[in-house]
């Protein structure tokens, strides 16, 4: 066959594949995501200013809640004019080591969350730094930061930038500074934005990270340079989470090998005990008998054919689901306080379902209603959806809470709804999945992907509280109707006495103790109609529980 060649100006011939070569080389992580910076958040100046914060608010509460202390954040957002803003964030976190700050700051793909299987607001070591290099792109200028990790060591202040080309920061200033705080991390960023109010704003993102945060004080100081406090609701900390091995079930064929590969663990046997959680010597017997392999083969010398056959004896065996002590939920009591805090409301419904598993990784679902109050009532639900604690503001039709929302069949529930659409009435809906690893739609972590597990429990708890909110509005029409009667009776008693008095040619004083007799009779009538009422939230309750047994029989089948 002949080769095909390009003519040059000294009329040699060069194969194609040569010049098509000395074009091609290595992409830089930060080369990439300076370029396609949308994929992180940064893909609208409104938009970005909300990126920002988020990724710097959420590094605060997860360093602070490993290190045990009730979280203080300071938000403070400075409008310099013409779309620029100056964002400064302050915790009072652990702060962070000397040598570390840098690397955190201005380098991508840098973090200590991404191969820890627990539940974290960060996961991909990306956030912080994407925020810092969108600073530099559309200011020039670079990220402020100061750090102290403790009141007998000093504070360290530090100017950088990120080297897109090489993914290293570049400290354009170092030194030691007076701060008066004794521990913390206060970082500022001068970036290209807009500030506008909305349900897409820092404002409702500050609002929602104290809803499902019940434990951390907010101070947020606006572009108008008003304050606005959010105040904690408990002195209690979410449970301290404990990082886990990966489950057997949640492991692919590619993954399997690589860590047959690299597991110091002599035999198959102590690989599958050692290397997974939920296993025991027990299991991991069975399991290499369901593959036919032998317990002490060496992992290192296993094919890829052998690591099929492993894959296949872990699906036959029948293995503990992974324990959930590695994710801290809300909890029902706390969800309601922080509900009640930010929303206005006159019913609140919450629940947080048994833990379940989607790909070997735990998840728990949580859900609350907030019913009434100031919520309109012929527009559709508020719909506040969370992912381990953080508001997700964006790509609301992308994400499986809209799903499970929209599928549920809220006119069983009072609400009125159409097909294919959120119900409408004066309902705020949250609902928070906490788990190791959020399976998100993208870097931006702003939809939750449409697992069939994780849409099933989001249903089933949705159901749990539209059956509260459903008993409450039946309890509320069973009051107003009575209330109506009441006032109709009320309204005609001394009418009623009037002619009484002249049907039995009674004396004008009479009349009076007609009237009385007859307000007594109303008052035993409404005994009886509240006990009525009592044998009502007894069947409610029955109706209830043979409800919530059938929604779970249909989702298992």
């Amino acid at each position: 066959m002949a080769q095909t060649t390009l003519a040059t100006d000294s009329d040699a011939t060069t194969p194609i594949a040569h010049e098509l070569a000395k074009k091609q080389r290595e992409i830089g992580v930060a080369e990439f995501f300076a370029r396609n910076r949308h994929l992180l958040g940064f893909d609208n100046k409104r938009k970005a200013l909300l990126t920002t914060i988020k990724e710097a608010v959420d590094n605060s509460l997860d360093a602070c809640e490993e290190a045990g202390i009730l979280p203080e954040v300071s938000v403070e957002i400075i409008d310099m004019g013409n779309d620029r803003f100056r964002v400064i964030i302050e915790d009072n976190g652990p702060g962070i080591v000397k040598k570390q700050v840098p690397n955190i700051f201005a380098r991508l793909l840098y973090g200590s969350k991404f191969h820890s299987l627990k539940q974290n607001r960060g996961q991909q070591g990306i956030g912080i730094s994407a925020a810092v290099m969108y600073a530099q792109l559309t200011t020039g200028r670079p990220a402020k930061i100061t750090s102290r990790i403790s009141s007998t060591d000093p504070a360290y202040y530090f100017e950088l930038k990120l080297d897109t080309q090489k993914n290293k920061p570049d400290i354009v200033k170092e030194e030691v500074v007076q701060w008066p705080k004794e521990h913390g991390t206060r970082i500022e960023l001068d970036i290209e934005a807009s500030y506008q109010a909305g349900v897409q704003s820092v404002d409702e993102y500050l609002k929602e990270t104290a809803i499902v945060n019940p434990h951390i004080t907010l101070i947020y100081t606006t572009p108008k340079a008003q304050q606005i406090i959010f105040p904690r609701a408990t002195e209690e900390m979410p449970k301290k989470t404990m990082e886990i091995k990966p489950h057997p079930h949640g492991v692919e064929l590619g993954v399997m090998m690589d860590m047959l590969k690299l597991t110091e663990s002599r035999t198959l046997q102590s690989f599958l005990t050692s290397d997974f959680s939920r296993i025991g010597p027990g299991t991991a017997k069975e399991i290499c008998k369901n593959a036919a392999l032998l317990t002490d083969t060496k992992p290192s010398q296993m094919s890829r054919e052998m690591a099929e056959q492993l894959m296949k004896g872990i699906a036959a065996t029948k293995i503990i689901s992974p324990p959930s002590d590695c994710i801290a939920p809300i909890g029902a009591e706390l969800l309601e306080k922080g509900l009640k805090k930010e929303i206005n409301a006159e019913f609140y419904a919450t629940t947080s379902r048994p833990p379940a598993v989607y790909r070997g990784n735990p998840f728990i679902i949580e859900v609350g209603i907030a019913y009434g109050g100031e919520m309109a009532a012929d527009a559709p639900v508020r719909l506040l959806r969370f992912a381990n604690r953080v508001p997700l503001l964006y790509q609301q039709g992308a994400c499986a809470v809209t799903k499970s929302v929209i599928t549920t069949a809220w006119r069983s529930y009072g609400l009125s709804q159409s097909q294919g659409s959120l119900p409408i009435g004066p309902v705020a809906v949250m609902v928070h999945i906490a788990s190791v690893w959020v399976p998100f739609t993208s870097e931006s972590k702003e939809a939750i992907a449409h697992y069939p597990e994780i849409i099933k429990e989001i249903k089933l708890a949705l159901q749990e509280c539209g059956r509260k909110l459903m008993s409450y509005l039946s309890k509320k029409r069973r009051v107003e109707d009575e209330f109506k009667k009441r006032s109709y009776i009320e309204k005609y008693i001394p009418v009623v006495a009037e002619a009484l008095r002249e049907l039995l040619e009674l004396q004008k004083s009479e009349e009076k103790k007609i009237e009385e007799s007859l307000k007594e009779m109303l008052e035993k009538h409404r005994g009886e109609i509240e006990e009525i009422g009592a044998v009502n939230e007894e069947y409610d309750e029955e109706f209830a529980k043979i409800g919530k047994a059938k929604d779970e029989e249909e989702h298992d089948e």
